[in-house]
């Protein structure tokens, strides 16, 4: 019942609330990325959801657009802008995410929306992470976030699909709010955000 009907509706009304309580805070963050980044403030991208179906993710954009000689965008830690350290250090750039939330998109509690061009890479185990719908924060979030591989990412997905529940989606949240306070796990330790999957060896 939690996961046919409870799961939504909690959804909805929680992150309808968050917008709510938070909107002040979503205005700062919104005119402070609004001149550190010279009027590009919302970094949006397509994402796969549950069933892989393709929907488009809202974030705060924390990263600048640089680009080397031949087009290709350099490096994240390049990018990442002192303004948007921040923003990814508090989670804040997470936040418009609940608007996916409030369409249906997204959950608040599920496997990250991943990369459309990790789709095929995926194994037949790896590939029922999209038996659900992606959520803003998840096991593997609360397990390591960016800190740990994919294949243990991977593997936390899936338990959660087999295990999902009310008390677990609760820690989830609650671990949740304790790693945003202490920062855990926000970067690899090759790479500013996380590595690129390139497929299983």
């Amino acid at each position: 019942m939690y996961k046919r009907f409870f799961k939504r509706l909690l959804d909805f009304l929680i992150a309808l609330s968050v917008l709510i309580i938070a909107s002040p805070i979503l205005l700062i963050v919104f005119i402070f990325l609004g001149f550190a980044n010279k009027g590009k403030v919302f970094f949006i991208q397509n994402r796969p959801g549950k069933n892989g179906q393709i929907f488009t993710i809202w974030k705060f954009k924390t990263m600048n657009d640089q680009k080397d000689a031949e087009g290709n965008l350099l490096p994240d830690e390049i990018r990442l802008t002192a303004a948007g350290k921040f923003v990814r250090k508090t989670s804040l750039d997470e936040l418009p995410q609940l608007i996916n939330v409030l369409n249906g998109d997204m959950s608040l509690v599920g496997p990250r929306p991943l990369l459309v061009s990790y789709l095929p890479l995926y194994n037949q185990q790896q590939k029922r992470r999209h038996e659900v719908r992606p959520g803003i924060t998840g096991w593997a979030q609360v397990n390591g976030r960016n800190a740990i591989s994919w294949s243990k990412k991977f593997e936390y997905d899936v338990w959660y699909v087999d295990n999902q529940s009310f008390s677990l989606d609760l820690k989830i949240i609650l671990l949740t709010i304790k790693k945003v306070l202490k920062s855990d796990g926000i970067s690899s330790d090759t790479s500013a955000t996380m590595e690129v999957f390139t497929g299983n060896q």
